[in-house]
């Protein structure tokens, strides 16, 4: 068990899926799926960019048909999540995935909305959901999707915009995020992962977003970097997720420790971990090994993860004050 309390900001709930609740799943769901085995299925999670991963990532979600499978999923991750020292989660799912195969817009959101309901008395962890929009379908039919969860007044915080990156520009979404705003929701993006740094630029000026996710390419661009620093914009760092996807070489070529030397207001998050090789105590002890942070290094970050998330006030000081007691008691 990990014990410095953080708040998860960069949670693909999909991307929790373990090879052996695949399993379980296919078998409650009469699912046949393409693998030997299990070994056969993980032998499969090497990637060589962010298509690959996606590739995998999309085909195993078709063993996830019903609100009892979403369910199941979200508390197999808030349980190891828990673990992990996470007393905050605020998770990503994409609805246009399940819509576009067959699955209805309730089906899913009820299902994770179900778990997260109880997470906080359950799990110690409390939670928001995010409805993550696929760049890589037409944002008209992100707009519907968002009506659609409008309409049936879904419990969601935000919206956010993942999946391929290159050659999607956020600003594709400038109409689904002044909907969003109107709507009164917390707006966040994918930006400067594989895609360049203006994507970072146009995710703040076109949409408005109060938070980047990755966000590792801007340190290519000086200006950037020093609006990101005065603005204090937080950008959720998956550093795992970075060496899994070949968007840096190995952990040791990471940018992180660039970032917090330049004050970037940078988190430390586990993107899809069922996929990446960890969760957010394995990154936290990985950047230990590799870089030599101290705890009053891993305790900012942690720290940076709280005050970035949407939590009420009264909640975030509450958590900082865990993060305080636990820097403490590492001296």
């Amino acid at each position: 068990m990990f014990d410095l309390p953080s708040a998860e900001l960069h949670l693909h709930i999909e991307g929790t899926l373990e090879p052996e609740l695949i399993f379980d799943l296919a078998a409650r769901n009469g699912v046949d799926l393409p693998y030997a085995g299990l070994q056969d299925l993980k032998d499969r999670y090497e990637f060589t960019d962010l298509q690959s991963f996606l590739d995998l990532y999309y085909s195993n979600m078709q063993v996830l048909r019903t609100e009892a499978d979403f369910a199941d999923m979200t508390r197999a991750y808030l349980r190891r999540a828990a673990a992990a020292g996470v007393r905050h989660a605020e998770i990503m799912m994409d609805p246009q995935a399940h819509l576009v195969r067959g699955v209805a817009l309730e089906t899913c959101v009820n299902g994770v909305a179900s778990a997260l309901a109880d997470s906080e008395a359950e799990f110690g962890i409390s939670t928001g959901l995010i409805a993550a929009f696929l760049r890589d379908r037409p944002a008209e039919e992100a707009l519907e999707v968002l009506e659609a969860l409008l309409a049936m007044d879904a419990p969601i915080i935000g919206i956010g915009l993942d999946s391929a990156e290159v050659g999607h520009p956020p600003s594709g979404f400038t109409a689904v995020y002044e909907r969003a705003r109107q709507a009164g929701l917390r707006r966040i993006a994918h930006a400067g992962e594989e895609g360049p740094p203006e994507y970072v630029r146009e995710a703040l000026d076109l949409l408005g977003v109060e938070r980047i996710d990755h966000g590792i390419r801007c340190l290519e661009d000086d200006a950037l970097v020093r609006r990101l620093v005065v603005e204090q914009v937080p950008l959720t760092v998956c550093p795992l997720s970075n060496v899994r996807l070949r968007a840096v070489d190995t952990l040791k070529d990471h940018p992180l420790p660039a970032m917090l030397e330049r004050g970037l207001n940078v988190c430390v998050n586990s993107d899809d971990p069922a996929y990446f090789g960890g969760y957010v105590d394995d990154n936290f002890r990985q950047l230990e090994q590799t870089f030599g942070f101290s705890a009053d290094q891993l305790a900012t970050l942690a720290a940076n993860s709280i005050r970035s998330s949407f939590i009420d006030g009264g909640r975030r000081d509450a958590l900082l004050a865990e993060v305080a007691e636990w820097r403490s008691a590492q001296r």
